[in-house]
């Protein structure tokens, strides 16, 4: 008896373990993601770059649903990308006003010309200064812009200019970058705690599943409230019959109670579906289960 007792505690210590390291492997790479884009960021346009964070997240559905958590594995999935793209535009924008603090120098300029963005939909009109210096020479760089009417023509204002002309003109305080980089990390600890999420979710449902597994419990209870002694095979019948003559809903699912079977593990379920010609749904079944020939995201059946 002892040595069951010691192969179940180990049995359930890797078990417990597992989910652990592969969190802490997720989180890893989540972060090793946010830095690679931040540095390809400025090298690589668009056409590069997306099909990268489209890979990235086809990983991360992966690993997330090797946690164990397979039912939001897609939505947890776009919530780190998300944050993790922010995370980095973020991190470019701070980037830039740490460049402009670093080789920028101070300077009194004149506003000799003011423009607001062109109209685009519902898309807010940035205003723009255009600047000189007090000899009459521009300000090197893009014109410098705010998101309201801060100053007029002739106004004197002092900017931070960039002497390669690669940068807006920034106010001293416009150029502190520490706003972005907490703003950054916020975004990247965001990311962090969804992958810490789905790890407790997965193993949620391992127990849940574990408590599936284990008939003893929810037999006896079932017997108690409704008195059927039928076995798992009859069970199994039940649920053949029902999938075979239930009328599906609008959304082309057909919904079975899973404490009108309390033998039969939804794995199980799924498989007996999938040799009907059904699928199984994994998500959003909200106490039902539901089946049906097309599904959001299958649950599995092997």
């Amino acid at each position: 008896m002892s040595t069951v007792a010691e192969a179940e505690g180990d049995a359930l210590k890797r078990r417990v373990r597992y989910p652990v390291l592969l969190s802490v492997g997720v989180s890893c790479y989540v972060l090793a993601v946010i830095a690679g884009m931040f540095f390809v960021a400025d090298d690589f346009g668009p056409g590069l770059l997306v099909p990268l964070w489209i890979a990235h997240g086809v990983l991360l559905v992966v690993l997330i649903r090797r946690l164990g958590a397979r039912e939001s594995s897609a939505y947890a999935m776009l919530f780190i990308v998300c944050t993790s793209l922010m995370s980095v535009y973020v991190a470019d924008v701070a980037r830039d006003d740490l460049t402009l603090q670093q080789r920028g120098r101070k300077v009194t300029a004149t506003v000799v010309k003011e423009w607001r963005d062109p109209a685009q939909g519902r898309k807010a009109r940035d205003y723009n200064y255009a600047l000189a210096h007090r000899d009459g020479t521009e300000v090197p760089g893009p014109a410098m812009k705010a998101t309201s009417d801060l100053y007029d023509v002739g106004q004197e204002v002092t900017v931070i200019e960039d002497p390669e002309g690669a940068l807006r003109p920034q106010t001293p305080g416009q150029a502190d970058a520490t706003g972005d980089a907490l703003g950054s990390g916020a975004f990247a600890l965001a990311a962090l705690g969804a992958v810490g999420w789905m790890t407790w979710r997965g193993s949620d449902a391992v127990r849940r599943r574990d408590a599936r597994k284990r008939p003893g419990a929810m037999r006896k209870a079932y017997k108690a409230v409704t008195s059927d002694h039928s076995t798992q095979q009859e069970q199994e019948e039940k649920l053949r019959e029902a999938l075979r003559t239930y009328p599906a809903d609008r959304r082309g699912y057909i919904k079975v109670h899973p404490e009108d079977y309390p033998d039969v593990p939804q794995q199980r379920a799924a498989r007996i579906a999938w040799e009907l010609g059904l699928r199984a749904e994994a998500m959003g079944n909200r106490g039902s289960w539901r089946f049906g020939e097309t599904v959001v995201e299958e649950a599995p059946h092997d």
